[in-house]
């Protein structure tokens, strides 16, 4: 589930001895780099718009696009230091065969070669790919043409399996098709958004802000967060239910009951556009008091939740990972969608369910068929559709059969049934669930081909074959977002060094397997025209996904393609309402009625240890290739931790800020414990992002259960049975450093980018004897170094500065306990010019004068606003609300993200004054 980067810093002048020559995707000097184009960011399924442009130094900017309809202008801080991420010091920029540099033709011989032999002898099943969010929809589009239409096997998957499958099941089992109904204007139009399992303010920070935007307009609207974590976005919320664990079936079932006791359904929609109602009521019934049992909450609140929702006209439930992520995540989507259907609350302004995707083309992928259990333009593998597309793309190689979903699909390569896999834009030694069997697999595997950016990403250490993949802003194509909004993906970088774009790289392969005819596209307009036109083909209306209005779009219409929401069929007839689908009753089940699916209560499980719960922070993205490389979205959460509630920290003796070590029957990870309250008591939550390269120690999804949703075969990444206990060490260090520390040797360390070069965490098992050499290895320091040290009697902490021409090389602090120093004060010293005598002393000391006072840590990435400095302005009076810190110190008014932490920080300001 990984990012694909590109170029930190925004510095684009290029190595030396790298040929930064302009090359299009195929290779050919013709590509001209405009001075700024009108793209879209690389992240969230938000799919905002943005404008690049690219100074005549080499320097690139970024900013909102004003005219796009998802963002109007607004970014993140993930997207807003999008430009801070375009370094290639770590880029794949030639072919790779066993670590050897080799040429674009030995490259794809070699995999033509090699994945035609194991066809010839093991069959098609016996070969694989498994591929991104992150590729544009073109190159999914030739992933899945190759794999299902040519080599003749099912077995493609994505990453987006382990996000969103359990929507794309619910979705299909109750409307027939994979259809999300609204649009993004409902959460501005509902009077009532029901936000479950999605922590939109860190995860979907803009689409939040839109909502926020639209209560504050509206005072009367009402906001309810369903989260058994009391996260950002709960600050929100009017009312908040910490729900148990998959406690979701239960709480929607019984909403379904109550609905009906209360006599709240539409009929006519219900008798008119329905069916399988009565089972859907039998395996619901449910009373407050049994809703209550099975979800955790009082009797009250789930009143007060039925009561709202019963009472409002205008609801939209608001889901993502918290529900897809589950061993029943089909279920809770289908309860959810029942309580919709029930009352006919879908298909009109301001109300519906809504799942918001968490890749920049999830969506795109499902389009065109990059899950294993479907076919393109979203036709199943039914008799009539797998005619249909073989008639369409001319073959007689078709997939007869769905393939092997994630899970199973590393599994098999683990056991030897697939001998050849191609990974394209993504990390599943981090992200796959039980991570350690999958980086074994794939070490057994006899064939592994990786398409990718990074050279640093675990998953690339073990290509037999490592391609150089294009990375955003060098790539060319179209994606699609939450709310079925297509836009386009544009460059305005040149391709460096080899890099290819991933449908040229594909196409290449295909037509060395002897498919040359299906795959000669001279370019990314090519491949959309197709895509449209399959979509279209002996449609009629009969499938939801028809965008045939483009099968015919020129080239220069392709690249003035403004954002446009499917369905777009020839002759312009949408069977939509205003952008929304189902406003008139009509669903694509075969007699275009709606089911309600019959979802019952699961067992209850029981764990012997805590129930780990994985997800994203605010600043960073799936694996850290990109969002890793800019000091400043490291500023606000800098290492991994594992979030404890004072009751178990207290029982399993953790100390706050110690570290943890998190062990499940399938792997173990260390992080940092944060004690707080709000996380619930039983519950230990840690974030999924960091990887060998930045914290070895810290891959979490190792410790993560493999076990799977039956109907959707996504992961249940949201629940595994795990033990927390205190990691001893010996000490506990932070550090500063021009270069990357040596993390290999050490028990725990999480290293991260500063401005000028890297800081810090650790921890060790020994104490060294010679402290002086073991940190002059550690952070690699020079030699000659000037050297500044203070060492305690007793030789348990240690202090130590490192200069070299003036400038500060290299900081260490250690103690037995969590060091206490002013962490972004001391990495920001790497980028001073020089240091006096008082400075050098400061430095010792770890923290700064009265002359230079510590902001803290960074609350506000967008404006480098640090916890200290809002305290100040809050404690002084200048500013005692939200609001007023935005005009003191601009912190919270570009993306709004922070601005749940800085409410925080000024409510408990004024319960300290009035307790």
């Amino acid at each position: 589930m990984d990012d694909r980067p590109s170029h930190g810093e925004g510095l684009l002048s290029a190595p030396a001895g790298l040929d930064l020559a302009l090359v299009d995707a195929t290779g050919t000097p013709e590509r001209s780099v405009p001075d700024a184009v009108r793209t879209t960011c690389p992240y969230c399924g938000v799919g905002c718009g943005v404008t690049a442009s690219v100074d005549g130094t080499g320097l690139a900017s970024v900013k909102g696009d004003a005219s796009h309809p998802s963002n109007f202008g607004r970014l993140c801080s993930k997207g807003s230091a999008l430009a801070e991420t375009l370094s290639l010091d770590d880029r794949v920029l030639h072919p790779r065969i066993d670590g050897r540099t080799a040429d674009w033709d030995e490259a794809l011989d070699l995999v033509a070669a090699k994945f035609r032999s194991t066809i010839a002898e093991h069959g098609p099943d016996a070969v694989a790919f498994y591929v991104s969010g992150q590729l544009l929809t073109e190159d999914y589009y030739v992933a899945n043409k190759l794999m299902k239409g040519f080599i003749g096997s099912g077995n493609i998957d994505t990453n987006s399996r382990l996000c969103m499958a359990s929507s794309v099941a619910g979705h299909r089992r109750a409307f027939g098709a994979d259809t999300v109904p609204g649009t993004y204007e409902d959460l501005e139009l509902t009077d009532l958004a029901v936000l479950v399992g999605s922590n939109l303010a860190w995860c979907h920070p803009v689409l939040f802000q839109r909502l926020l935007a639209a209560k504050a307009a509206r005072p009367d609207m009402k906001i309810v967060v369903v989260d058994p974590r009391r996260t950002a976005t709960a600050e929100a919320a009017d009312l908040f239910l910490p729900i148990a664990p998959n406690g979701d079936v239960a709480l929607f079932n019984g909403l379904l009951s109550h609905l009906a006791r209360e006599g709240k359904a539409d009929a006519g929609f219900v008798s008119a556009h329905t069916s399988g109602l009565d089972d859907a009521l039998a395996a619901s019934a449910a009373d407050i008091e049994i809703t209550a049992a099975g979800t955790g909450l009082s009797t009250a609140d789930i009143a007060t939740f039925f009561q709202l929702f019963a009472a409002t006209e205008k609801v939209v439930t608001v889901y993502s990972q918290g529900v897809n992520q589950s061993v029943s995540g089909t279920d809770k989507v289908n309860a959810m969608i029942n309580c919709h259907l029930f009352t006919g609350r879908i298909g009109r302004p301001g109300m519906g369910p809504f799942s918001v995707t968490g890749q920049p083309n999830a969506m795109g992928g499902r389009e065109v068929g990059g899950l294993a259990n479907q076919l393109a333009a979203h036709m199943d593998f039914d008799e009539i559709a797998r005619d249909r597309v073989a008639r369409f793309w001319g073959t007689d190689r078709l997939a007869s059969r769905p393939g092997l979903k994630a899970v199973d699909l590393f599994e098999a390569v683990g056991d030897g049934r697939v001998k050849a896999i191609w990974i394209m834009g993504t990390n599943p030694v981090v992200s796959m669930p039980a991570a350690n069997r999958v980086r074994d697999a794939l070490a057994r595997c006899p064939f592994v081909v990786v398409s990718d950016v990074v050279s640093g990403a675990d998953t690339a250490a073990l290509a037999h074959v490592l391609l150089p993949a294009a990375a955003w802003g060098e790539k060319d194509g179209t994606v699609t977002n939450s709310e079925r909004r297509i836009s386009r993906q544009r460059p305005f970088l040149p391709l460096p060094g080899d890099a290819r774009s991933d449908w040229w790289i594909m196409t290449q392969v295909a037509q060395r397997l002897g498919f040359k005819k299906a795959f000669a596209y001279e370019g990314p307009a090519d491949i959309f025209r197709e895509h449209a036109a399959l979509s279209a083909f002996e449609n009629d209306g009969t499938r939801d996904f028809d965008i045939g209005a483009f099968e015919n779009v020129t080239n220069t219409d392709y690249e003035a393609l403004e954002p446009f929401q499917w369905p777009a069929p020839k002759g312009g007839n949408p069977p939509t309402h205003d952008g929304r689908f189902f406003a008139t009753g009509r669903f694509y089940t075969s007699d275009t009625r709606a089911r309600f699916i019959p979802t019952p209560v699961q067992a209850k499980q029981d764990y012997s240890g805590l129930r780990l719960n994985t997800g994203r922070i605010r600043d960073q993205w799936h694996t850290m290739t990109r969002t890793g490389k800019t000091p400043r979205l490291a500023s606000h959460i800098a290492e991994p931790f594992a979030e404890l509630h004072p009751s178990d920290a207290s029982q399993l003796g953790v100390t706050p800020a110690g570290l943890v070590q998190i062990t499940s029957a399938h792997g173990a990870a260390v992080a940092r414990a944060l004690v707080t309250d709000r996380q619930q008591p039983g519950s230990v939550f840690v974030p999924m992002h960091w990887t060998t390269e930045y914290a070895p120690a810290a891959r979490i999804d190792a410790a993560v259960s493999p076990a799977v949703d039956p109907v959707s075969g996504q992961p249940g990444l949201k629940l595994t049975d795990v033990a927390v206990t205190p990691f001893a060490v010996a000490w506990y260090g932070f550090a500063a450093s021009r270069g990357k520390p040596v993390l290999s040797d050490l028990p725990y360390a999480a290293a991260a980018r500063a401005k000028g070069g890297w800081r810090l965490e650790c921890a060790g098992s020994d104490t060294p004897d010679d402290w002086t050499g073991y940190v002059t290895t550690l952070l690699g320091l020079p030699k000659d170094a000037e050297v500044v040290s203070y060492q305690d009697a007793a030789g348990r902490s240690f202090r130590f500065a490192a200069f070299h021409d003036g400038r500060l090389a290299g900081a260490f602090f250690a103690a037995p306990e969590p060091v206490a120093v002013s962490r972004n004060w001391i990495a920001d010293r790497l980028d001073d010019a020089s240091f006096d005598g008082h400075g050098r002393m400061s430095l010792l000391a770890g923290r700064a004068g009265a002359h230079a006072p510590d902001q803290g840590a960074t609350v506000c990435s967008c404006f480098d606003v640090g916890v200290n400095t809002i305290i100040a302005a809050i404690s002084s009076g200048a500013a005692v609300t939200v609001e007023a810190i935005g005009v003191c110190l601009k912190a919270g008014t570009n993306c709004g993200s922070c601005r749940p932490e800085i409410k925080r920080l000024c409510d408990g300001h004024h319960l300290q004054k009035t307790g």
